[in-house]
């Protein structure tokens, strides 16, 4: 298929992912399989295109769940995912765009190293640093956490709240009636997004040895 440039995602992307919500099942998934298709993955593919030359090529997460450990067994994700680059990740789903970047899912190995760059001076103030910078900057910082704190932490520790971190990302997004999300400008605000994610995500692939993607 020829290459064609990003020219935004339509109400009908949208109204997709509002229709799956209400009903996940294969009849439904099979009766508008075109939709997803001209709608969502075509348009999302285009995005990350345009976004290669800066981030790199970009993997597209599969629409369908893997419900063989899961007590929930609707078999269709409810948004389409994707990510770039060992850290950066552009989702839809039927409120609207979402970016992030960050660490996702450190395996045990990269946990460890992840702490001891935490409890370092100072690539553990590097973090503090980068992670005021985002909030400031209007993202919202998540992951998953402990409840308490890292066997052997004190209580006491200036940075006992990012230690409890298994995962660490930052967040934001923008709801599915912004005018511009129509439009090829939403190439430039997830590139924007993503460079100001950048310290983040180079901070996870320096001190973890390697990325901590997305499942």
């Amino acid at each position: 298929m020829p290459f064609m440039s990003f020219t935004g995602f339509t109400e009908e992307a949208f109204e997709f992912y509002e229709g799956l919500q209400a009903d996940n099942s294969m009849a439904r998934w099979t009766a508008h399989k075109a939709v997803y298709d001209h709608a969502v993955r075509e348009p999302m593919t285009e995005l990350f295109a345009e976004l290669e030359d800066e981030f790199g090529p970009a993997k597209l997460f599969r629409p369908y769940r893997d419900v063989r450990f899961s007590k929930d067994k609707t078999p269709y994700k409810t948004h389409q995912g994707g990510h770039a680059g060992g850290g950066f990740y552009c989702q839809i789903d039927a409120d609207g765009l979402l970016v992030a970047g960050g660490m996702y899912a450190p395996g045990s190995e990269q946990l460890k190293r992840y702490r001891a760059a935490v409890h370092d001076d100072r690539t553990g103030r590097e973090l503090e640093d980068i992670v005021a910078r985002l909030r400031t900057e209007g993202f919202e910082i998540a992951g998953d956490r402990l409840k308490t704190r890292p066997r052997g932490t004190p209580e006491d520790h200036p940075r006992l709240e990012l230690l409890r971190h298994r995962a660490l990302y930052a967040h934001r997004g923008w709801p599915s009636d912004e005018p511009w999300i129509a439009t090829p400008e939403t190439v430039r605000r997830v590139r924007d997004s993503w460079r100001t994610l950048r310290p983040l995500v180079e901070w996870g692939a320096e001190h973890l040895g390697g990325p901590a993607l997305p499942g």
